[in-house]
């Protein structure tokens, strides 16, 4: 294996940036902004590289996925603790989303972020490090590290640049709810962990974090009746911590305060990014290690899901706040998330990579034009806004088409990702398939609904007084980011296989070691249920 030196700078570029940021903060309150969008475009040209220069293909049969390029140091050799980064079409395309929505938060955050711009760019890239890092870390250990160092940046962008609430402390509240869930789960998450550790030892005498090794043990543990409660438990704990980051009704509590009280950046890196980390951890690691549990939780988890989709739908509709209301429709889409993972089929798992790429970024667009209103109106709530169709030229074009995107519009990377999900898994869940497309009229509704309270009617009298006069527009800059989302989402909609054939070769194995188990449980329930009738 020959080391692949891109791995390590994707990590690498986004912390060392943020450091220089908060160092020369006293110098030039400008230059931490210039140095944190060098430092995210650096961390894109990279991705672009490992992209054009990596091959995707899958291998028939192969245990173990076929990675793209790999990076590998000893660390602690003792409790077999490698810095073990891999690449494959799945953590590639997450990467180069996570480093595209890393771009538009810096530059979203440019006017916006006006005191201890440094530290707050600091607090930015190493999140979005520690996101990459997620994706890349292969040793659990690793992954492990990486999806707790996250936590920190996060908090501390929501508890000291989020807006306040009543009196000044709904954003510290906000953040430490988000902190305590994400701890909480992080901790069970890593009781299965070690608990595969632990019987990987007892079984080969050896101590390893390696996704590798893992995967065997956790696949033999599976696989024998005599252990298939533990293997059934250590699969629980993984999926607990990450249904809270996704979120999976009822862990979604602090999902809604986080989102109002972030800063624009904030909500980016929460919609656009840390969810998806969700996703693929459920796709990296509960699938393929508990393939037989996982077939008999997915009744269990697709009805969460189901729940999820209507619960956040229906709370859209009761928001006033327009961020709340975007927070609540994150809620509702995870939910899709779910069925395709636990569909389990090659077209499911490619929908749901192209529902996270048009999701991160219609999310991502939709947060930052939430940004943009109330930079100009000084509010967020829908009921005293109206008329800004006949206030603003380019903002109310923007703000339908992201919502459009949002609600399934075809011709739009959404509708593609919702589409292929309900295709795939009618066939195994035909009664969840037409719930969760029911569900999609909801959509429509709620987003009608912020467009028309925003948009049309006449202007609000008691708001008119907070307006500047005439009001703003949207500057060169902020165009430009919204313009990137829309090129991204009109990509994804109209030429989706640009990214699926990146993803095929890692979707494909993650079937292959789904549907054969799926098949299998299901011809055991039909021997018992057999058996029971000649009983009776």
């Amino acid at each position: 294996m020959t080391n692949n030196w891109f791995l390590p700078a994707l990590i690498l570029v986004p912390f060392i940036a943020g450091f220089a940021c908060w160092l020369v903060d006293k110098i030039d309150q400008h230059l931490p902004r210039y140095i944190a969008l060098a430092g995210m475009l650096v961390t894109l040209v990279i991705t672009i590289a490992l992209w054009q220069s990596g091959t995707y293909t899958y291998e028939l049969g192969a245990p173990t996925p076929t990675w793209s390029a790999e990076f590998m140091v000893p660390w602690i050799q003792t409790l077999g603790i490698n810095i073990h980064l891999a690449v494959d079409g799945l953590s590639l395309l997450m990467v180069g989303l996570t480093a595209l929505l890393g771009v538009l938060a810096v530059g979203c955050s440019w006017g916006e972020i006006q005191k201890n711009v440094g530290f707050f760019h600091l607090n930015l890239l190493w999140s979005l490090g520690g996101v990459i890092g997620v994706f890349l870390a292969i040793d659990m250990f690793m992954f492990f590290f990486f999806w707790e160092m996250m936590l920190v940046p996060i908090y501390f962008l929501i508890a000291l640049w989020g807006h306040s609430g009543a009196n000044g402390k709904s954003r510290v509240y906000a953040a430490t709810k988000f902190f305590i869930y994400t701890q909480v789960a992080g901790l069970i998450m890593l009781i299965g962990i070690l608990g595969l550790v632990i019987y990987g030892y007892l079984m080969t005498q050896t101590i390893s974090f390696s996704y590798n090794h893992l995967l065997a043990v956790a696949n033999a543990l599976d696989a024998n009746a005599q252990t298939a409660t533990i293997a059934y438990g250590f699969m629980i704990c993984l999926f607990i911590g990450f249904a809270v980051k996704l979120p999976v009704f009822p862990l979604h509590g602090w999902l809604p305060d986080a989102h109002a009280q972030a800063p624009t950046a904030g909500s980016v890196d929460l919609a656009g990014i840390l969810i998806k980390t969700a996703a693929y951890g459920l796709l990296r690691f509960v699938i393929p290690f508990f393939p037989v549990a996982s077939a008999q939780f997915a009744d269990i988890a697709i009805i969460f899901g189901l729940i999820g989709i209507f619960y956040g739908a229906w709370c859209a509709f009761q928001q006033t706040d327009m961020k709340r209301l975007l927070a609540y429709t994150s809620i509702s889409h995870m939910g899709f998330v779910l069925l395709a993972i636990y569909a389990g089929n090659i077209l499911t798992f490619q929908g749901l990579m192209i529902m996270m790429l048009a999701h991160g970024l219609s999310s991502a667009a939709l947060f930052i034009m939430c940004g943009q209103v109330y930079e100009r109106l000084h509010t967020r709530d829908l009921r005293l806004m109206g008329g800004l169709r006949s206030q603003f030229q380019y903002l109310p074009f923007f703000l339908m088409f992201f919502v459009s995107a949002l609600v399934g519009i075809p011709g739009l990377g959404n509708f593609i990702g919702e589409f292929l999900i309900l295709m795939g898994s009618f066939g195994k869940f035909p009664a969840f398939t037409i719930l969760a497309a029911v569900s999609l009229v909801f959509a429509g509704l709620y987003g009608l609904i912020l467009i028309h309270k925003a948009l049309f009617g006449a202007p609000n009298e008691e708001q008119k007084q907070h307006y500047t006069s005439p009001l703003k527009d949207l500057n060169a800059r902020e165009v430009v980011i919204l313009l990137i989302c829309a090129f991204g989402l009109l990509w994804l909609g109209l030429y989706p296989q640009t990214f699926l054939d990146v993803s095929n070769s890692s979707m494909a194995w993650l079937a292959n070691s789904y549907i054969p188990v799926q098949e299998v449980v299901d011809a055991t329930q039909q021997v018992v249920s057999q058996q029971n009738v000649e009983i009776q």
